[in-house]
C-alpha cells in the first residue's frame, strides 16, 4: 500500500499531476458558480452538487482527464477520503483544495485505507479491482507514519480476510515472527502439551481438539526502543487467535460458522497495533500476547458442563463450548498481569450481542478508569476511528457465579447484555493490583457486511489507529 502515497520530498514522480477540489455540499454552488463555463455545466449534467463520496472527473479540451471534484457532504469527517481512492482511475493526484479543519495526514492515510484490496485468490486481480492504481501527492506530512499505519491496517485486513486453511495457529506464529524480526523485538511461542507445563491450560483446553498441524499456541512479543528498556512503562496488547470457530460441540448453524474465518480478528489486530507503536519507536515496552487456537470438534474437545482450571487458578465452568475466546484471553490477561504493565489492552472478536448493540461500524470498548475512558474516545475522535463506551455494569456480576466451578463462561438466563457479561468474565482476569494500570476492552467485529466506497465488504480494521494514537500521547 505505501506506493498509493507520494512525499513531494522524494523527487519527481513522473507524470502531470492531476488536481482534486475537495467540495463541501454547502459551498459547492458557489464554488461551481466561479468556474470555468465548461466545468459549470459539466457538473449541472452530472448533478454534482458536493455529496459526501460523489465525485466528478472532469475531462481537458483533448479528452484525457484534467481535474476532479469530489464531495465532502457536511464536512468533518476525513474518512470520506477513502472513497476517493476507490473510484479514481490511475493517475497521480494531489488535493488542490480542501477544508482547512481536515489535516492533511488524516487525508492521505484514508486515501491509502480506501485503496486497500484483498485479490490473494484472484488469478486476474485486475478483476477486482487491483493492478493500476490511484496516488496521491502528499505534502508537507509525515509520509512515513501514515504509511506505516496504512500498512499495519492491511496486514490486519489481511489476516482476517484469508481463509482459515490458510490462516491457522503456525501461520499466525509466522507473521509474529516476521513482525519481530523486523522490529527487534523477543518472540516465545508455546505449543500443544507445552501449555500445560508453562501453565496455560484454558488455551490448551480450547485449543486441544485440533489436528496436530494446528495445534493451540502461545505467542509472546517483548519489545522495547533501542537504548530505551530502563524505566520506561509497559504496554500489554493481547489479542483473540481463534483462527475458526465451529462452536466447539455446542455448535453454531451453517450461517453463524460462514464467517468464521475472521474470529481471530483480535490477534490480528493486536499485531497490527504493535507493529505501529515498534514502527514508531514509541517510549514505551511493549509485549504482545496472542493466544492462538482452532475451536475444533473430536473426542478431546472440551464438553459442555466441563470445569477449566486457569492460570490464575480460578476454577472455570464451561456453560458453552462457543464462549471459547473469553477463555484463551483468561490466561492471556493473567499472563500480562504478571508483568507489571501500566496500560493493557486486549481486542477480541468477541460477541454478536455487541453487534446486536452497535452494529458493525461501531465497536464497544470497556473500561473502569475515567481518564483512560476519555483519552480513548479523544484519540478515537481524532483519528475518525470510532469506538463507543459500554458500562462495565456491576448488577450483571453474579450472572457469572457457578455452581460447581469459582466462575463461568456463559451466564445462564442473560441472552441480552452479552457484550456486557462477556467484558466482567475478562475483568476477574484482567491486571489489578499497585504494580498493574488500568485495562481496556474492545470487543470488535473486524469486517465490513457489505460493499460501500471505500469500504469494500470484508475486513475493517477497527479501533487500532485511535489506539496508536492513544498510547503515543499517553506516553509521550
Amino acid at each position: 500500500m505505501s506506493d498509493v502515497i507520494l512525499d513531494a520530498a522524494e523527487g519527481d514522480h513522473g507524470g502531470p499531476l492531476i488536481p482534486v477540489q475537495a467540495l463541501l455540499e454547502a459551498e459547492t454552488a458557489a464554488a461551481l458558480d466561479a468556474a470555468p463555463p465548461a466545468l459549470k455545466a459539466f457538473a449541472t449534467i452530472s448533478d454534482f452538487k458536493g455529496k459526501a463520496g460523489q465525485i466528478l472527473l472532469a475531462p481537458g479540451e483533448d479528452g484525457r482527464l484534467e481535474g476532479v471534484l469530489f464531495g465532502l457532504g457536511a464536512g468533518g469527517d476525513p474518512m470520506v477520503f477513502r472513497a476517493l481512492a476507490a473510484k479514481l482511475p490511475a493517475g497521480t493526484y494531489r488535493i488542490a483544495r480542501a477544508p482547512k479543519d481536515l489535516a492533511a495526514e488524516q487525508i492521505a492515510l484514508a486515501f491509502a485505507l480506501g485503496s486497500y484490496r484483498f485479490d490473494r485468490y484472484k488469478t486476474r486481480p485486475s478483476a477486482s479491482g487491483g493492478g493500476e492504481r490511484a496516488k496521491l501527492l502528499a505534502e508537507g506530512i509525515d509520509a512515513a507514519e501514515v504509511r506505516q499505519i496504512a500498512h499495519a491496517c492491511a496486514l490486519a485486513r489481511d489476516m482476517v480476510n484469508t481463509p482459515a486453511n490458510d490462516m491457522g495457529p503456525l501461520q499466525i506464529e509466522t507473521i509474529a515472527r516476521e513482525i519481530a524480526e523486523q522490529h527487534g523485538a523477543q518472540i516465545t511461542v508455546i505449543i500443544g502439551a507445552g501449555l500445560l507445563e508453562a501453565n496455560y491450560p484454558a488455551v490448551h483446553a480450547v485449543g486441544r481438539a485440533a489436528v496436530e498441524a494446528r495445534a493451540p499456541r502461545m505467542i509472546e512479543m517483548t519489545w522495547s526502543p533501542p537504548g530505551g528498556e530502563a524505566g520506561l512503562p509497559l504496554v500489554a496488547i493481547v489479542g483473540k487467535g481463534v483462527v475458526f470457530d465451529t462452536g466447539g460441540l455446542d455448535i453454531k448453524p451453517s450461517a453463524g460458522m460462514r464467517l468464521m474465518k475472521k474470529d481471530m480478528g483480535g490477534a490480528a489486530h493486536a499485531l497490527a497495533l504493535g507493529r505501529m507503536i515498534m514502527a514508531a519507536k514509541l517510549p514505551v515496552r511493549l509485549c504482545v500476547l496472542v493466544p492462538a487456537v482452532e475451536n475444533a470438534i473430536s473426542g478431546d474437545a472440551m464438553r459442555p458442563g466441563d470445569v477449566l482450571a486457569s492460570r490464575k487458578g480460578l476454577s472455570i465452568e464451561v456453560g458453552n463450548t462457543d464462549a471459547e475466546g473469553r477463555l484463551i484471553l483468561a490466561d492471556a490477561l493473567t499472563r500480562a498481569g504478571e508483568l507489571g504493565p501500566a496500560l493493557t489492552i486486549d481486542l477480541a472478536t468477541l460477541t454478536g450481542a455487541a453487534r446486536v448493540a452497535l452494529g458493525p461500524q461501531l465497536p464497544p470498548f470497556y473500561t473502569d478508569d475515567e481518564d483512560l475512558a476519555r483519552q480513548i474516545e479523544a484519540a478515537a475522535k481524532a483519528t475518525s476511528d470510532p469506538v463507543w463506551r459500554m458500562p462495565l455494569w456491576k448488577g450483571y456480576v453474579d450472572a457469572l457465579d457457578s455452581d460447581v466451578a469459582e466462575i463461568k463462561n456463559d451466564p445462564d438466563g442473560w441472552a441480552q447484555a452479552g457484550s456486557v457479561t462477556a467484558a466482567l468474565f475478562l475483568q476477574r482476569f484482567a491486571p489489578t493490583g499497585v504494580n498493574c494500570g488500568p485495562w481496556a476492552h474492545f470487543d470488535i467485529y473486524a469486517w465490513n457486511p457489505r460493499n460501500r466506497p471505500g469500504f469494500p465488504g470484508g475486513a475493517e480494521a477497527q479501533a487500532i489507529r485511535g489506539l496508536y494514537r492513544m498510547v503515543r500521547d499517553r506516553f509521550s
